[in-house]
């Protein structure tokens, strides 16, 4: 128990110091409001689609994929999402918060917290399946975080109608990325050695630069009067791996697959979420704060959970 707190306080302090760096540097002036604005753009444009495509490229989505694991996971994400966009996401009165509080609620921090927990919990054994895991949800979370704030944007006037949806996805970097990266997979193609290394520079880039943006626009009265992150925090934390992993279990997950499903779902709300909030006109200072909430609560949450887990003897 004590050896997955210290384990949990390892893998999420340096986020809080890069993101407590960004408040920092706004109150000195080394960081503006125009840098947060631009870095975010650049992360959303061109770091995140780097380090999508160079981790999509490199796996292997044709043999010992986890089709149980995967299948289900993707069912009940879009359940859940279901469930928060239309029954939970109307009772915000202020449209730019719904579409980022469907986004902190269901969007997971896969690539860096969760994958660092499925490592330290089974080895490097795990590592196949967390790969093609965080490969196909990374393409359902995008998707579904587009999908989202396009429809909550304030400045859409008609935000049921289903075009401008689709346009948005289309033209979204990360999904042109996503879909570049699994199709050069599937057909085995050679990807220049030059262009993954290049493409890897810019991805090592991502989490800081995101993280520094997210932390300049973190404003502490979102902590004190914001309804929406608290739910948001609530949600990610407790409501979405409760069912997501209750259900995985009445499906006879068990094992390394149970915990990967679990520590994925229970991971924090994803840096990422904050620069497409940024890009798309969402309340990117409600994103942030979601960001930063989830991220220090998870130390309790995700330990309880590892710990409940283990008691039942399912993992």
């Amino acid at each position: 128990m004590l050896d997955d707190l210290i384990f949990a306080a390892t893998i999420t302090t340096p986020i809080f110091c890069i993101l407590g760096l960004g408040i920092v540097f706004k109150r000195i002036g080394w960081i503006s409001d125009e840098f947060a604005r631009l870095g975010s753009n650049l992360v959303f444009k061109v770091t995140l689609p780097c380090l999508l495509f160079v981790k999509l490229v490199k796996t292997d989505f044709r043999h010992d994929l986890p089709i149980t694991l995967v299948v289900y996971a993707l069912i009940a994400t879009v359940a859940v999402f279901l469930i928060l966009d239309r029954i939970l996401s109307p009772r915000l009165q202020t449209v730019s918060d719904r579409g980022v509080f469907v986004q902190g609620a269901f969007r997971s921090n896969m690539g860096i917290i969760g994958l660092a927990f499925c490592l330290s919990a089974f080895g490097e054994g795990v590592v196949a399946t967390a790969s093609i895991y965080l490969a196909v949800m990374t393409t359902v979370f995008n998707i579904l975080a587009v999908l989202t704030l396009t429809r909550h944007r304030s400045d859409v006037g008609s935000r049921g109608e289903l075009l401008p949806v689709l346009l948005g996805i289309a033209k979204n970097p990360l999904i042109l990325a996503i879909t570049a990266g699994v199709v050069i997979s599937l057909l085995g193609l050679r990807v220049p050695t030059i262009l993954l290394e290049t493409g890897g520079y810019f991805a090592r880039m991502t989490l800081p630069l995101a993280l520094l943006c997210a932390g300049a626009s973190i404003r502490l009265q979102e902590f004190q009067t914001s309804p929406p992150l608290y739910w948001a925090v609530t949600a990610k934390l407790l409501f979405v791996p409760l069912i997501i992993t209750g259900g995985g279990i009445l499906i006879g997950l068990r094992g390394e697959e149970l915990g990967v499903l679990y520590l994925m779902c229970a991971a924090p709300t994803a840096a990422a979420s904050y620069p497409m909030t940024q890009a798309m006109g969402g309340n990117h200072h409600l994103a942030a704060a979601i960001i930063a909430a989830t991220s220090l609560a998870s130390l309790l949450f995700t330990t309880l959970g590892i710990f409940l887990l283990r008691s039942f003897q399912l993992i």
